[in-house]
């Protein structure tokens, strides 16, 4: 067996905040770590169980060990599982004589920033081409499901400390580990949980099944309850199920496996996951070799029958995945000292982020099965990628509203609206510090149309200021003019779009280059008007006057919401098909109030 002691380590080389997996309620694992006292490390298959029974040991006689076992250690269990060559160490685990206090704060603020810059991203064509080979792969009889994945890649600029607690904030709870192992370093913010094993008691929960969350609470609740009752989705779920049921037997006392807990649904920021729970007693004398032998990898990054689906990865994924599927987590001391007690909580590291100097990588993947859709799925890695987006660079939330003779315009609109953004993406709310600085610009301005811009940050810090403001020109008889826009916009129904932000690319890109046209009107995929790029749009039909609900994927627009409150505006549905029996137009937004306008 290969092990050392690291020579130069940095002051903090891990953090891990884990939820208690058998009790939500419970006070979360978190500490970090300074420099280990010696490393644990397996290059060839051959040590992977030797380090893996070294941590055993280590955590006995009372140390802490973190760290990973990575995706290509899978045929140091079974020689059957394929995998590409491994590019890092199988193994690695850091010992530690004790844990430190968890910094400040649910998760700490770096001081120092982070952004990452993707430019590598899995292509369409690459992702359809893939599934065509794993649809017939499935229809020779060949397997029933494969976990597809491909990598994110891109260019760190900043702090690795920051991008963890960025990664944090955008995908709270969890089991979250940031790990310096020199060569490498590993901030998972995996939502889910591979084993924990305390005693004798294993608990396995296989995340499979997901769904988008909704633009409003009613759709949301309508997405959670579509994926709990979905045919595909729960079949999915029973596939892996059944594969780690028949895993976790190798290991369990006779008649001891159970499945307590089938199709739960829990809320991730950007999706509704399904995951179910296997559990069993582990016989007497089974060792953490042991348990990674029966389970490794977890089947739900996979597909099933395991072996068959490892081959089909290997065939169809041109790279090693690393750290990413394989496992990271914590073995630490359990019940009083000195009696050999220990408990293992592992993650199954999924979106995770594996930095090489300031290179970054990330991969993302779905289970695909036999009745898997291209479109779907591919909708579904965007979804299962917007925490990499929220977390890659900093955004503050955003607020527009008219100052008009010392009079902040609908002020507890968008003071509200900001604090509902608050609340979604984990920053901070300073209620009394928002309303006090608006008070101060109101007494600053007391004459005059003026614009204020409001923003709010990470840390809770609330900031405006006022620009003067010209009232747009806009009448019946001179209307501005709106044009449609040439192609859909696929990030409708994304939290950018729900909630308004300094993070607009997806707007930008859209806004008219003619400068005789005020603005774009928006339409989704489905083809369903929803917005324009600074505001939001009305159209009379059969002589109502009509704006698109929410769940066709638009900014709740505050001017939107008063028209609605007056009775001005009912919410329909209006398909670009619709567009030549359109009456009139209008945009409207808070800034600018109600502005007749005309279609290009």
């Amino acid at each position: 067996m290969s092990t050392g002691v690291l020579l130069s380590v940095p002051a903090t080389s891990a953090a891990i905040d884990f939820a208690d997996p058998r009790d939500a309620q419970a006070t979360r694992l978190r500490h970090r770590f300074g420099p280990p006292q010696r490393v644990l490390v397996a290059h060839d298959l051959h040590e992977v169980a030797p380090v893996l029974l070294a941590v055993q040991a280590a955590a006995q006689l009372g140390d802490w060990c973190v760290g990973y076992v990575r995706y290509e250690a899978a045929a140091a269990f079974d020689a059957a599982m394929q995998t590409h060559p491994a590019t890092g160490p199988l193994a690695w685990f850091a010992v530690y004589p004790h844990a430190l206090p968890w910094p400040h704060g649910t998760v700490p603020l770096a001081v120092e920033s982070a952004q990452v810059d993707w430019h590598t991203t899995p292509t369409r064509a690459g992702f359809d081409a893939a599934l065509e080979r794993i649809g017939q792969a499935i229809a020779r009889g060949d397997l029933y499901q494969v976990n597809h994945t491909a990598p994110v890649c891109g260019s760190l600029r900043g702090s690795p400390a920051a991008l963890f607690a960025a990664l944090q904030r955008a995908q709270p709870g969890g089991y979250a580990l940031h790990l310096d192992a020199g060569a490498e370093q590993v901030l998972s913010v995996s939502p889910e949980l591979f084993f924990d094993w305390q005693g004798d008691s294993l608990l396995t929960r296989p995340m499979k099944g997901t769904a988008p969350r909704g633009a409003t609470p009613e759709q949301d609740a309508a997405h959670a309850a579509a994926l709990r009752a979905s045919p595909k989705e729960r079949a999915e779920n029973v596939m892996i199920v059944d594969l780690l049921r028949n895993d976790v037997s190798r290991i369990a006392q006779p008649h001891s496996v159970a499945v307590p807990t089938l199709f739960q649904v829990q809320a991730l920021p950007a999706v509704w996951q399904m995951t179910s729970d296997v559990c069993a007693r582990t016989r007497p004398g089974t060792t953490l070799a042991d348990v990674f032998g029966a389970l490794f990898p977890c089947g739900s990054v996979t597909g099933a029958p395991k072996v068959q689906a490892m081959r089909t990865i290997r065939a169809l994924e041109p790279q090693a995945r690393g750290v990413y599927c394989g496992a990271v987590g914590v073995v630490r001391p359990d019940g009083p000292a000195g009696q050999g007690g220990f408990r293992a909580t592992f993650n199954v590291p999924i979106r995770t982020v594996v930095l090489r100097g300031q290179l970054a990588s990330c991969g993302i993947g779905s289970g695909i099965t036999a009745d898997a859709q291209p479109g779907a799925e591919w909708n579904e890695w965007r979804h299962k990628r917007a925490f990499l987006e929220r977390a890659s660079m900093p955004v503050d939330l955003l607020e527009t509203l008219a100052l008009e003779d010392g009079h902040c315009r609908h002020q507890a609109d968008h003071l509200g609206r900001m604090a509902t953004a608050a609340a979604h993406f984990g920053h901070p709310w300073p209620e009394a510090q928002a309303q006090a600085a608006l008070q101060a610009l109101a007494r600053q301005h007391p004459r005059g149309l003026w614009r204020v811009r409001c923003l709010l940050n990470a840390a809770g810090e609330f900031r405006a200021e006022a620009f003067a403001m010209q009232p747009t020109p806009a009448s019946t008889d001179a209307p501005v003019r709106l044009q449609l826009a040439s192609e859909p916009m696929p990030e409708a129904h994304g939290e950018f779009t729900r909630h308004k932000t300094t993070r607009r690319a997806h707007y930008d890109r859209f806004q008219p280059t003619d400068p005789t046209v005020f603005d774009t009107v928006l339409w989704n995929e489905a083809g369903e008007l929803t917005e324009c790029t600074r505001g939001n749009v009305a159209v009379r039909l059969d002589g109502v006057w009509v704006t698109p609900p929410l769940a066709c994927g638009l900014l709740p627009g505050v001017g939107r919401a008063v028209a609605l409150r007056e009775g001005r505006l009912s919410e329909a549905v209006v398909h670009t098909d619709d567009l030549p029996r359109v009456q009139a137009w209008a945009f409207l937004n808070s800034l600018r109030g109600w502005l007749p306008a005309t279609l290009a």
